[in-house]
């Protein structure tokens, strides 16, 4: 819609003499680009908030590692003690009153910080671009510099909360993933194998669920349905939840798969079978129907092949090895555990609890 304003100007008009007004009505069509420009705008505003926000975070840390080196150089050459770190924490946040992270205990885990990355160019190290919080929990949690290195690279390159964070360094993350016995690389062609291995676990650590140790499958299906937010966490990054006992008919007989998920990066279904019970080769028979089923009526052509994890109490990994020799489907098996490895560790073994009972 155009109104024109006209002023006495003998009948004719000019720009200057006419106001145009443009007015867009519900009804005018967009132009035929307008979508995906405004998308592409969008993607370039996030893209330049995320990459602010980065400079931002990497700049703070470097601060803190400055200071907590600072911190760690007087304490050898001139001994400041818990003292002068609370005098110095006071009048750093009488000057910047703005600015959080000065207490005496924040600036004790920059001295720290600055100790277990030692070399200057900090900002070169993926710990520089992780947020405090995650290197905070880094420190207390391990020692050892190569897994601090390794769980700092895998929270940055998959954007782990500090929750999912402390789940993984809890659970010994660095000793499960991609380590579930597999015949992906004999039936999976070229990297996809090295793809489908990356989503594998062994073992699972499902102590979120608060189950008895005798429960039942179905019980333990539900319950890790139940607790899907924590579920999909211990799977790893990518899953998402598609059923449980999901239905298929197959010219009028009934199957149903355990649990069913599809990975939104890999775009391949995941069947999932639970067994509560030691590893027997029988279930890979199963699974792999379920797997083909999956691929042949759920899978499209641009998604991956559909792969299958068996789930077990326990196995003995050589007959797994000579079970998974047979299979033409994507399978792997792991063990789950109710558990995590330390608080496992730390508990007495069935011997040691019998020689106690005779003891007694």
């Amino acid at each position: 819609m155009t109104i024109n304003q006209h002023s006495g100007n003998g009948g004719r008009s000019s720009w200057f003499g006419t106001a145009h007004w443009f007015v867009m009505s519900e009804n005018t069509p967009m132009p035929s680009l307008y979508e995906a420009n405004l998308a592409e705008l969008k993607d370039q505003v996030h893209a330049a908030r995320f990459t602010a926000q980065q400079r931002v975070n990497t700049e703070l840390v470097g601060l803190y590692w400055r200071i907590g080196h600072t911190i760690a150089e007087r304490q050898a050459s001139e001994g400041w003690g818990s003292k002068v770190i609370s005098r110095l924490a006071g009048d750093l946040r009488a000057a910047f009153p703005d600015m959080k992270g000065f207490s005496p205990r924040n600036l004790t885990y920059m001295r720290t910080f600055a100790s277990a990355w030692p070399d200057p160019a900090i900002a070169q190290h993926t710990a520089a671009r992780l947020p405090w919080g995650h290197v905070m929990i880094l420190l207390d949690s391990l020692s050892d510099k190569t897994l601090r290195d390794w769980y700092a690279e895998q929270a940055f390159a998959h954007g782990w909360s500090r929750n999912v964070l402390s789940h993984h360094i809890r659970t010994g993350a660095h000793n499960r993933f991609d380590a579930a016995p597999s015949n992906f690389g004999r039936v999976l062609a070229g990297t996809d194998s090295d793809l489908a291995q990356q989503i594998t676990k062994d073992p699972y650590i499902l102590d979120f669920l608060a189950v008895d140790a005798d429960v039942k499958e179905r019980g333990l299906e539900q319950a890790l349905v139940d607790r899907i937010i924590d579920t999909l966490r211990e799977l790893g990054d990518g899953f998402a939840f598609v059923g449980r006992q999901v239905h298929f008919d197959v010219e009028g007989d009934d199957f149903f798969v355990d649990l069913l998920f599809f990975h939104v990066e890999q775009l391949r279904y995941v069947v999932i079978e639970l067994k509560t019970g030691k590893f027997r080769p029988e279930y890979l028979g199963q699974l792999g129907f379920y797997v083909a089923l999956v691929d042949d009526k759920l899978r499209r052509p641009q998604h991956a092949e559909t792969v299958g994890l068996l789930l077990v109490t326990n196995k003995n990994d050589a007959v797994v090895r000579y079970s998974l020799g047979s299979q033409q489907t994507p399978v792997g098996v792991a063990s789950y555990d109710m558990l995590p490895p330390a608080m496992k560790a730390a508990l007495p073994s069935e011997e040691e609890l019998a020689a106690a009972l005779r003891t007694d």
